[in-house]
């Protein structure tokens, strides 16, 4: 077989597949649960997201001087929100039902924090990520 450039081009390579998920028992329609779609994302829109989420803090003791910390709670949410293709988090309808504004806060209302981690797990794996251990240190740099 021939290494061909061509093979790299865009239109070229396999489009990651979506995944349902169940991410809770808790909504049903008919009494089944039902099943939210997942997507993957780019490296680039990842490196926009880990961006996003740096903070600058201020270093004990030393007056004026600031660290980057990496808020890993909002990431998280970030990329969940980026994630979920169903249900649409966006829709102001579905925010006002939970009371809250954003498609953050609202992923952060509707799951039940096992659920909210279960889902982080599948949106990891699902975007290539093997462990959360290799996300923690992906994180970190």
């Amino acid at each position: 077989m021939a290494n061909t450039l061509s093979a790299f081009f865009a239109q070229n390579a396999k489009k990651a597949d979506n995944r349902k998920f169940v991410a809770s028992p808790r909504f049903v329609d008919n009494g089944k649960p039902l099943e939210w779609e997942l997507a993957a994302i780019t490296a680039g829109e990842n490196q926009k997201l880990r961006k996003s989420c740096m903070k600058s803090v201020p270093v004990n003791g030393k007056r004026g001087q600031y660290t980057q910390e990496f808020d890993t709670a909002t990431y998280q949410a970030k990329l969940a929100v980026k994630c979920v293709v169903f249900p649409d988090l966006n829709n102001a309808e579905l925010q006002e039902s939970y009371g809250v504004m954003g498609a953050e806060q609202l992923i952060s209302a509707m799951l039940m924090p096992g659920e909210f981690d279960e889902l982080i797990s599948t949106i990891l794996e699902l975007n290539g990520f093997t462990d959360m251990g290799e996300m923690v240190d992906e994180a970190k740099n």
